[in-house]
């Protein structure tokens, strides 16, 4: 009852947690105390998450509350350390992949399916792989050329970003060499089964990774894409060997642009006229905007909400949980209002 008589004082609603060790939840509550673009609806937190116990007809078949299972289709997986410096690439390259308003969107065919987004991605790597690329190699990585990475991501036309995806590429392959003797394991290892602590090594190390912004002159961590590579390697081990931590639940949830969509879509996060008028127009929101790290972190907190409320509920749900839930029903996403476009790397 405590737990419950909680999570209705709208006074303790935004407390934060004992420990915030990567600063995500600090950062980003100040921001949605201040916010004037985006707001957070409990009233529709509580419907969402009695629709989701009851297993009521959420979209894109995803009410059940058991763990989603690691998709073994489009992902390389050996289950050794080849895997693990994979799927760092995976998570360094796991960006910005919508088309311009009107435009069709970068798709590659693999098995049979034609798949866009992150599937086409995670398909086009382990495509390559099945092809003899030894894309968990360093040495390969920082030496990799243009034309073999638009040969890796062939398909209907050339995936957004380019440039910057050839430029992570590099980075994963020469941070690799000069900090962890080739080997991402060997950052595991540092991390010593923290969640949060191997999310922190890979922002300090690679630039890339480092997801972090100013909002009203204080800065703001969000962190998107590296603690979803953790989460990936949890996802991908089963909680063992390279995937073994014991503190998943102290990562957020992965600030995109399908969350927030969803979000939107159940009336959670429910935007101020001018910015539901730039959004639904398929507008860019500049990178760092006001109402850019304003959607972010409200989907952060509205996230972390949810889980809240679904732990009162007799649920034990990480944050990354619901946030995988949130990002499977958005790939259903045809009578959804569109999502916010800001190009930038970090997701």
């Amino acid at each position: 009852m405590a737990n419950i008589e909680a999570w209705h004082n709208r006074d303790n609603r935004y407390t934060l947690a004992a420990q915030d060790q990567l600063g995500v939840l600090t950062s980003t509550r100040a921001v949605v105390l201040q916010s004037t673009h985006v707001r957070i609806n409990p009233e529709h937190i509580e419907r969402f998450c009695a629709q989701w116990q009851q297993g009521t007809a959420l979209p894109g078949g995803s009410q059940a509350l058991d763990e989603i299972p690691w998709d073994v289709e489009h992902h390389f997986f050996d289950g050794g350390l080849r895997t693990v410096n994979w799927m760092l690439l995976l998570d360094a390259l796991n960006f910005c992949f919508w088309a311009e308003k009107q435009q069709p969107r970068w798709t590659i065919e693999y098995k049979g399916q034609t798949l866009n987004g992150y599937w086409a991605e995670a398909a086009a790597l382990t495509r390559a792989v099945e092809e003899g690329l030894p894309l968990w190699d360093a040495a390969y990585l920082c030496a990799l050329d243009a034309k073999t990475l638009a040969h890796i991501f062939r398909g209907s036309q050339q995936i957004p970003l380019f440039e910057q995806r050839l430029h992570n590429a590099h980075e994963v392959g020469q941070v690799l060499q000069q900090h962890f003797q080739g080997n991402f394991s060997q950052a595991i290892e540092q991390a010593q089964g923290s969640a949060p602590r191997l999310a922190q090594l890979l922002a300090s190390y690679f630039p890339s990774f480092n997801d972090i912004t100013m909002y009203r002159g204080r800065e703001v961590r969000f962190l998107k894409r590296a603690q979803i590579c953790v989460s990936d390697l949890y996802s991908a081990f089963h909680g063992q060997s390279w995937g073994a931590f014991s503190d998943l639940e102290q990562l957020t949830a992965f600030a995109d642009y399908k969350v927030p969509q969803v979000l939107r879509h159940f009336h959670i996060l429910e935007y101020s006229a001018s910015l539901a008028q730039h959004v639904d127009a398929q507008e860019l929101l500049p990178t760092g905007s006001e109402e850019e790290v304003e959607i972010r972190a409200a989907t952060i907190w509205a996230c972390e909400l949810i889980q809240r409320r679904m732990r009162t509920l007799g649920h034990n749900v990480t944050p990354a949980e619901v946030d995988q839930r949130l990002w499977l029903i958005g790939q259903d996403a045809e009578q959804m209002q569109p999502y916010h476009r800001t190009r930038t790397i970090f997701y």
